[in-house]
């Protein structure tokens, strides 16, 4: 009787322990000097797919760092195609205009369901039309993880793109020739994904540090021509703004902050997405420089406002879960106190601890916002999906002053309203609504209006923004819907504050 039967014997609960075969028995690799290094790559993405275990009826992922750039998830999705595979789930952190190849892949039954923050373009307006049998789950970046976190979304291969990576898996978003700066989605596919599968650009010597992805989460690798154009970044809701409404609408905003009771010494804030809003950053240059502010940290998409506000010694930390344009993806690489977090740091509601929970100050964007506050940045005045949850619903709910910026007027469409066409942002999350006609102030935050009406800010009822959007364009004719539901809003720890139903067809 050898030593592993004798413990058997001796110990039943131990039957379990096997016996020592070979030093390489369940690491053969480790006997081959090539195989040792290059166990991971694959020759082309047919084999990665092949390598991946990917089965009909699977989920897959996709992270959006690339933006209008990205090229991974059209190539993907089309190989998918060619290969056969049918009735896939499709969960990319988001989706946008570069993303209309999808169509004839939900068409023809490749995708079936979709998971993301957000979509636009020909994409969204054909889903907003009826495509899909099934409605789209729309999360934000905070919920995403919370889905996969509680397990309703479950990742069996996630595709992730980066601009470079070694032979084990070490990838980061800061250096090679597409450098796209943080890849805070990314790291969280990679940990909750049954298989990794990186799209590398340039495979680059072991190891490649600091790694944003490890070589722990990583299963396959495979070259590819190119992952993404970071020149387009910076491109449509990212996009840096010269119109002069939008950069008085953000004057107004950085007014509000100033006067808020917020702006002091280690204050810290997060500009979103949209012209405006990222707008605001220049202005607050001024108002620190003045009185000697500076912020503790930013959070969230970095722009190069806020990494110049950085370097000047104005902000001391940036907390960076996407980079906005290619100064932040540069201020990454090379700034110490420039950090790359995961979406999970940022804004998890169901997380240990999430970033946003520290914001003092957050600026928002709109397509609309009604009368009791609520914030719609998902559907457009004709009902179709144009805009992404992103993490507005996040950080408004977290942050201690949450400031709405937006136009009273869009094309002589009305953006103050009586009711949101969408609710994503519940009213009791908003505390302020800055306009080029007044800002309005939450009922619930008398002390905000009482300080900004004492600066002699132009503070109005925001019950009187929507009379004279009213006046000036009439009131607008109501979105005719069917009742069939095209997409469904989840608030950020996953309950259902609102859905999205299929516009109706205008009769001939």
């Amino acid at each position: 009787m050898n030593q592993t039967e004798l413990l058997h014997v001796n110990f039943p609960h131990l039957r379990e322990l096997k016996p020592f075969e070979s030093a390489h028995h369940t690491t053969p690799w480790l006997a081959d000097i090539h195989a040792k290094h290059t166990r991971k790559l694959c020759a082309s993405l047919d084999d990665a797919i092949a390598r991946s275990g990917l089965q009909d009826g699977m989920t897959i992922s996709f992270h959006h760092a690339f933006r209008e750039g990205d090229q991974v998830i059209n190539n993907v999705v089309a190989v998918l195609a060619r290969l056969g595979f049918k009735n896939l789930t499709l969960a990319s952190s988001s989706l946008m205009t570069c993303n209309d190849a999808l169509i004839e892949h939900i068409r023809s039954g490749v995708i079936t369901r979709i998971y993301t923050s957000g979509m636009r373009g020909k994409l969204a307006e054909a889903i907003s039309h009826g495509l899909m049998k099934e409605p789209v789950q729309i999360h934000s970046h905070g919920g995403r993880v919370k889905l996969l976190q509680d397990g309703e979304l479950n990742i069996d291969v996630a595709f992730l793109g980066v601009p470079c990576s070694d032979e084990f898996g070490n990838a980061n978003g800061t250096q090679g020739r597409s450098a796209c700066g943080s890849l805070g989605y990314a790291m969280v596919d990679a940990r909750f994904a049954k298989k990794v599968v990186l799209l590398t650009e340039e495979l680059v010597p072991f190891p490649n540090m600091p790694a944003s992805l490890g070589q722990d989460q990583v299963d396959l690798i495979v070259q590819v021509a190119s992952v993404g154009d970071p020149a387009k970044i910076s491109v449509g809701a990212a996009r840096v703004t010269s119109n002069p409404r939008e950069l008085m609408i953000a004057r107004y905003a950085a007014d509000v902050i100033e006067h808020s009771g917020y702006f002091r010494p280690g204050f810290s804030m997060q500009t979103g997405s949209g012209a405006a809003a990222t707008a605001a950053t220049r202005f607050m240059e001024e108002k620190m420089a003045r009185h000697g502010v500076k912020a503790r940290f930013a959070l969230g998409g970095i722009t190069g406002g806020l990494v110049d506000l950085h370097e000047k010694g104005l902000i001391e930390k940036l907390l960076d879960t996407q980079c906005f344009d290619s100064e932040a993806a540069a201020s990454l690489h090379r700034n110490p106190n420039h950090v790359e977090i995961s979406t999970d740091v940022y804004a998890n509601p169901g997380g240990k601890a999430a970033s946003c929970d520290q914001l003092d100050v957050v600026i928002l964007s709109a397509l609309e916002i009604d009368v009791e506050f609520n914030v719609n940045v998902i559907t457009g005045s004709d009902g179709v999906m144009r805009g992404a949850s992103g993490g507005h619903c996040d950080v408004a709910a977290a942050a201690n002053l949450t400031i709405v910026v937006a136009p009273l007027l869009r094309s002589r469409i009305p953006t103050v309203v009586k009711r949101v066409t969408t609710r994503l942002t519940p009213g009791e999350s908003i505390d302020v609504l800055v306009t080029d006609h007044g800002i309005a102030v939450n009922p619930a935050r008398p002390e905000i209006r009482e300080r900004l009406l004492a600066a002699g800010l132009k503070v109005v009822d925001i019950e009187a923004l929507y009379q004279r959007a009213v006046s000036l364009t009439g009131e607008p004719k109501p979105i005719a819907f069917t009742d069939r539901i095209v997409g469904v809003i989840r608030y950020r720890d996953g309950s259902v504050i609102d859905v999205v139903r299929q516009v109706k067809e205008e009769e001939l």
